[in-house]
């Protein structure tokens, strides 16, 4: 494992760019007409069961990988969820049943035709095997004692039934997240292993009936995917698509520039002025739903006082990186339902005080702390974290930059191991709840309960009644209220909670010109490959 990079409040930090053997061709290289080839930062990868799957690299292998009862349409994601896997669905009286029929002649990659069962193995696996995401799933009562009855296939049709009545869309739109990706019963049972449905082997290889099919993944190193000719969608134009991490921005222009890439998806503000207007190569700018964030661990005896936790939301200065090294790709934006969603708000409450953060410092009896903040190895995110340091400083508070891989620093983050943490989020499926679900409502703050899908959890804040305002939020039926209910518990969880949303990313890709019908996701899901044409 790589050796955690330290460092401390005073010292300067240089990323070292990544320095790749490219032989310097006689004339401008260009990838084969039928592969797309990018540019991306993967090293967040952990695993790809669609079950197990909780981040944003992930999300895009499997987005293209695996079909789902619903879907988007990455041409026109306006429209919202529509019919996948399944061709249609009826809700009961109640509104407690959804009866989805399933699409006919869809196969798998494996040749195994795509049935109803494949469904209800697919669901029950992701509640029994209960890891990260599986709340997603578990919020409408299911449980592994529960599956049986309460998902159900029946011939071509499969029938779910929450515990009690939602709003129908909300669950559709939760049956988007990448947990909701389909597998292949026969195939995954074939290698399962000491009762793990499959999941060992699904974290290396696939099972899926959707546009690609996985050929190799190398964890920091790339991912490949192959075509599947048999997509019911249609046989897509790139036969392969192989994703690099390219840690560098540098480095990713570099190879945009020569045409040994298609697209550059990291890089920063003065690579993209640096290729704007060159020919051959576009520029897109697209509004994602990550917010960029720093959140306090609530087991820190000092990061736990409400006055040092207001504090620290004064000492950021927002505007400052926003119009410096993050100009262009990051807004700021300081609730946690990004924009266009229901119920997002764009009250900026804070701003960069450093005499009322001393204030505050002093109310709270605090001086000369020392804290450490985990950062994964991204450029954008060191430099928010350096930013942080130095005006920490200001305020008397030594902050202490702890640098590791995505999954190094998630597994700290995820284990209540850092003071701080300097990172991202991005929505799991486009509804409000899917960020209310996890910054403002934790049940159980327990060390027990280890519910790591939940950021309260993950910086052991409990809540209180924002928990059960959420809870109410969910079921209500008129969008109206529920949009008022939502503005209402951000407001509140802005005033104090220990977070301090920053950010949201607006992404800007390199791509060259020739390179049609990309679509990266918006704020609503991922990229999808399979439209995209040379």
């Amino acid at each position: 494992m790589k050796k955690l990079q330290k460092l401390t409040a005073g010292l300067m930090f240089c990323v070292a760019a990544t320095t790749f053997a490219i032989p310097a061709p006689q004339a401008l290289a260009e990838t084969p007409p039928d592969m797309l080839v990018i540019a991306n930062r993967i090293d967040d990868i952990t695993t790809l069961d669609p079950a197990e799957s909780f981040e944003f690299a992930g999300s895009d292998v499997i987005r293209n990988v695996y079909g789902r009862l619903v879907n988007f349409d990455p041409l026109n994601l306006e429209k919202g969820y529509e019919p996948d896997l399944a061709e249609s669905w009826t809700v009961s009286e109640d509104g407690k049943t959804i009866t989805f029929t399933m699409r006919e002649g869809v196969k798998f990659h494996s040749g195994n035709p795509v049935t109803a069962e494949d469904v209800e193995f697919s669901l029950r696996r992701a509640v029994i095997l209960a890891k990260t995401p599986s709340f997603i799933l578990t919020q409408f009562g299911f449980t592994p004692e529960n599956v049986n009855e309460t998902i159900v296939a029946d011939g071509n049709t499969i029938r779910i039934t929450t515990d009690k009545k939602y709003a129908t869309s909300f669950v559709l739109n939760c049956l988007t997240a990448t947990i909701g990706g389909i597998v292949d019963k026969k195939l995954v049972m074939e290698h399962e292993k000491d009762n793990d449905l499959g999941n060992e082997w699904l974290k290396t290889n696939s099972a899926g009936s959707g546009a690609y099919k996985v050929v190799s993944w190398k964890p920091s190193e790339s991912v490949t995917l192959q075509a599947n000719e048999d997509f019911y969608l249609g046989a897509p134009a790139m036969k392969r698509v192989i994703v690099r991490h390219i840690q560098e921005s540098a480095t990713q222009r570099l190879l945009l520039e020569k045409g040994d890439i298609d697209i550059a998806r990291n890089l920063n503000p003065e690579d993209i002025a640096g290729i704007s207007g060159k020919e051959g190569i576009a520029v897109d700018s697209e509004l994602r739903g990550r917010l960029m964030y720093v959140s306090l661990n609530q087991n820190h005896p000092v990061l736990s006082k409400p006055k040092v936790v207001e504090a620290i939301k004064y000492l950021i200065d927002y505007t400052g990186m926003q119009d410096s090294f993050l100009k262009g790709q990051y807004t700021v934006h300081q609730s946690f339902l990004p924009k266009t969603y229901l119920g997002a708000i764009e009250d900026k409450p804070y701003s960069f005080n450093l005499e009322k953060a001393k204030a505050l410092l002093k109310e709270a009896g605090v001086e000369n702390l020392e804290i450490e903040a985990g950062v994964r190895e991204a450029q954008e995110r060191v430099e928010i974290a350096q930013s942080l340091q130095n005006t920490f400083a200001q305020a008397g508070i030594k902050l202490n930059i702890t640098i590791g891989t995505g999954k190094q620093t998630l597994t700290r983050y995820r284990a209540r191991d850092l003071d701080v943490y300097v990172g991202a989020w991005g929505p799991d499926y486009p509804d409000p709840q899917t960020n209310a679900g996890t910054f403002a409502y934790n049940p159980d703050n327990s060390e027990e309960a280890k519910a790591t899908g939940l950021l309260a959890w993950r910086n052991a804040w409990d809540p209180g009644d924002l928990t059960a305002k959420t809870e109410a939020a969910v079921i209500e039926g008129d969008r109206d209220v529920r949009k008022k209910m939502y503005e209402d518990i951000q407001r509140e969880f802005q005033a104090r909670a220990p977070f301090a949303i920053m950010f949201q990313k607006i992404e800007q890709t390199g791509r060259k010109s020739n390179v049609k019908n990309l679509n990266l996701g918006g704020a609503i899901t991922a990229v999808a490959y399979w439209p995209v044409t040379k």
